[in-house]
């Protein structure tokens, strides 16, 4: 087995490395260059070919980190802020894009059925995409961008209800009885599964990650990141439901903790790489012999896909008291096509409930908007100041700019906040002047019994290693105004340091020492300004000295006023202002 598996992985991962590297070099989306390779390794297409379950098998947990991921994101008392957009503009916009699209299917000739399996695929939009080009565009914050998440996380759980609908279509004996009691089983089993993950994950969680953390071993962490994660899928699949749903709600759970930025490091590599996977099994699914007979309709799909959906949310924001350059925003977010509907299309056609032609052209519409979907999201701005009508302001007054939920308890990175990597006493008194002057700020600690300490952790102190790029990034190092270090091992300094510069090349970076020896390496590996603690006990108890033998006390603050002007040339105009 191991002889076929090999060489299948091998040209799997140099086909991938080869044609991803090539659209990171022409600045296009890496998802459509996944596409790319499925479709070039997939039994349509002459050349090599792999066995596509393997990757599908292996994609599916890309999804469900990826769900997980967005649930760290949400957390409870953010879905329950967002209760009006979840349940009004989500249900409304899946009901509405299922029915219209339905209908539209219907009036061309399609049988009720396979019309209602095209409504149902079109009304899903794509988290993967979604999430992926609003990060890259560090829009995922903007009132539009978290709008646009919840609204396509909620399809995702939707989805579970079409899962149990669509096998019943099969059958010529079903019934609105039938559907019903269907519809009302997988209800129950949602509400259920809701129950086991949330409250029994809200009794454990916490505990379990505070005991993993008093290990400090990073091995032990990322293995009990990924055991949550999918143990909560396992509850949800041995309940019929999506895995995905599972992983949802364990991320939300986390999401109320001061462990979500560190879990959200650990996780990311594993859900991009499956991500891609998820991509690859896509693109084997298209069949290009087909391509020359349907590109008209599926292009046509397409159109009516992305028009519909964006039109739809739009006019249901509207509805609700958004403005229309604001709603027009989000249902450009959302009009595009979506993973899921690749699930229900699969189902239909193991059902029969849709027949292979048609499967291939909603299968080719939905890749098209998917291939689009990149630029849609980059361009949502234009595009709704078309639809909407709304001129373009001549002042830059229309960029993005992160807000802060209500009632939640996790802070959202601020732009030109303070990023303090090091919460224990130096990091503590540097707060306390921050709270002070109402200065936002976060801070990042790897030690677990400060932030069992601290009445802030969770919401602006949280537990993570600085010197790892990913979580300096999740901490918003590239939006900073300025980051102090306190923590003075050499090694993991520079690394930060080094981090830190590759973000933000121009945020002021402060590093407190211990060891004056260090000072000129820190200054040289990025750091603004180095503070030695040594220097300043050395200055208070030469101070302290000279007083205790009767040199009065202008002539010592002269002699501090000096030393400090050499070591501290930042502070020159504060010590000349307050003439001292």
């Amino acid at each position: 087995m191991l002889e076929n598996l090999l060489p299948q992985l091998l040209l799997l991962l140099s086909t991938s490395f080869i044609i991803v590297v090539l659209f990171q070099r022409l600045h296009l989306p890496s998802s459509l260059a996944y596409l790319l390779v499925g479709l070039i390794l997939g039994e349509y297409t002459p050349g090599p070919v792999i066995d596509d379950q393997p990757v599908r098998a292996l994609a599916e947990f890309g999804v469900v980190f990826l769900l997980f991921t967005i649930g760290l994101s949400f957390s409870l008392p953010q879905i329950y802020a967002l209760r009006h957009t979840l349940l009004g503009v989500g249900t409304g916009q899946v009901v509405f894009s299922t029915v219209v699209v339905a209908i539209l299917a219907w009036l061309v000739g399609l049988p009720a059925a396979s019309a209602f399996i095209v409504g149902a695929v079109f009304a899903q939009s794509s988290s993967t995409i979604m999430s992926k080009q609003l990060e890259e565009q560090r829009e995922q914050n903007t009132p539009y961008g978290r709008e646009g998440l919840a609204i396509s996380v909620f399809q995702d759980i939707m989805a579970v209800p079409f899962i149990v609908i669509i096998p019943v279509l099969s059958a010529t004996a079903a019934s609105f009885t039938a559907l019903g009691s269907a519809l009302g089983l997988a209800l129950a089993k949602a509400i259920l599964a809701f129950a086991i993950v949330v409250v029994i994950g809200k009794l454990l969680l916490r505990p379990l990650f505070s005991l993993v953390t008093q290990q400090r071993s990073s091995e032990v962490f990322t293995l009990s990141v990924l055991f949550v994660a999918l143990a909560a899928s396992g509850v949800s699949y041995a309940l019929g439901l999506s895995m995905a749903f599972g992983a949802f709600l364990a991320g939300m759970v986390l999401g109320e903790t001061e462990f979500r930025h560190q879990i959200e490091s650990v996780i990311r590599p594993f859900k991009d790489v499956l991500l891609g996977l998820f991509f690859i099994g896509i693109g084997m699914m298209v069949n290009p012999k087909v391509l020359p007979s349907i590109w008209h309709l599926a292009l046509l799909g397409a159109l009516v896909l992305l028009v519909s959906k964006a039109a739809i949310v739009a006019a249901i924001l509207k509805l609700t008291g958004k403005n229309a350059f604001r709603a027009w925003r989000t249902g450009w977010l959302v009009a595009i096509g979506g993973e899921f509907g690749f699930a229900l299309l699969a189902i239909a056609l193991s059902a029969r409930v849709i027949d292979y032609q048609t499967s291939q052209i909603v299968l080719t519409s939905v890749l098209f908007s998917m291939i689009a979907a990149p630029f849609v999201i980059r361009y949502n701005e234009p595009l709704a100041r078309l639809f909407s009508g709304t001129p373009k302001p001549k002042a830059l007054d229309e960029l993005p700019k992160p807000v802060l939920a209500p009632a939640t308890p996790v802070i959202e990175v601020e732009s030109k906040q303070v990023v303090l990597c090091g919460y224990g006493k130096r990091g503590q008194s540097i707060a306390q002047f921050l709270q002070t002057e109402q200065i936002p700020f976060l801070a990042l600690d790897i030690n677990p019994h400060i932030l069992e300490s601290t009445p802030l952790a969770g919401t602006q102190v949280f537990y993570g290693d600085a010197s790892e790029l990913d979580m300096l990034e999740a901490l918003g190092v590239q939006h900073a105004s300025l980051v102090v270090v306190t923590y003075d091992q050499e090694d993991e300094v520079l690394k930060t340091l080094r981090y830190i510069r590759q973000l933000n090349a121009d945020v002021p970076i402060m590093v407190q020492t211990r060891d004056e020896s260090l000072i000129k390496r820190f200054r040289e590996g990025g750091a603004t300004e180095v503070i030695p603690d040594n220097l300043e006990l050395d200055l208070m108890l030469a101070a302290h000295a000279l007083l205790l033998l009767g040199v009065s006390s202008e002539q010592v603050l002269e002699r501090l006023k000096q030393q400090w002007q050499n070591d501290y040339p930042l502070l020159n105009p504060l010590f000349n202002k307050i003439n001292i």
